[in-house]
């Protein structure tokens, strides 16, 4: 266990960390992992939050930084370089916590309930109840908090928590707030929209043409 606070880790840090913890559960067969293996852990589209697209060079920086504060260990096993996270000793917290952490770490922020049933492939909490104590451990942990509990937000049945792995968290958006920015257009559906609308255009220019032509025949 560091004596000293760890500093705010990055993105993709957090993610190979995360994704690290995770393997371990869920592919014991496969862990430690290799570096492609960890490429596709921090770039799979299920269950992570944001989804990345990050490179072996990217990944393999994220590694050495994380190697350098003992959060990672390498091992030469077979041919290639193999990885495994050290965070438990680090961090000085139980497996538990770690299952509560990684997941909060590649999902995002979660309400104790969604945390119990997200983390379940790394540890089966009986109740919310034993989520929420061990959220509360690390939200109190005398070494520094890994975790914090948002303020409830207007018209939410639950708390939301994060991980402080990369400082403060920013603010939640209100659900108002949400709903409202999820219903607005996609890029991609903006363009969409821009092509039928030109398509639309040349479709009446070509039916104004069309009969335009018909009426001159007619001698209208």
């Amino acid at each position: 266990m560091v004596s000293s606070p760890l500093p705010a880790l990055s993105p993709l840090e957090i993610r190979v960390l995360g994704v690290l913890v995770e393997k371990q559960h869920t592919v014991p067969d496969s862990y430690p992992l290799t570096l492609n293996a960890l490429v596709a852990g921090c770039n799979q589209k299920s269950s992570r939050h944001p989804v990345l697209e990050a490179g072996e060079a990217e990944v393999q920086a994220a590694l050495d930084h994380l190697k350098a504060l003992s959060l990672v260990v390498e091992s030469s096993g077979g041919r290639v370089m193999r990885y495994a996270h050290n965070a438990g000793r680090v961090l000085g917290i139980p497996p538990q916590s770690a299952a509560l952490l990684a997941t909060l770490m590649l999902r995002g922020p979660q309400t104790a309930g969604e945390l119990r049933i997200n983390s379940e492939r790394l540890h089966a909490f009986s109740d919310i109840s034993a989520v929420e104590a061990f959220l509360e451990e690390l939200a109190s942990r005398p070494a520094g908090a890994l975790v914090r509990e948002a303020a409830r937000q207007p018209g939410a049945r639950e708390t939301r928590w994060a991980h402080l792995l990369a400082g403060e968290p920013p603010p939640e958006p209100s659900p108002a707030a949400a709903h409202a920015a999820a219903r607005e257009p996609s890029l991609g559906e903006i363009a969409a929209l821009k092509a039928n609308v030109d398509r639309l255009e040349a479709e009446v220019a070509e039916l104004r043409e069309n009969l335009a032509r018909v009426f001159r025949e007619l001698g209208l």
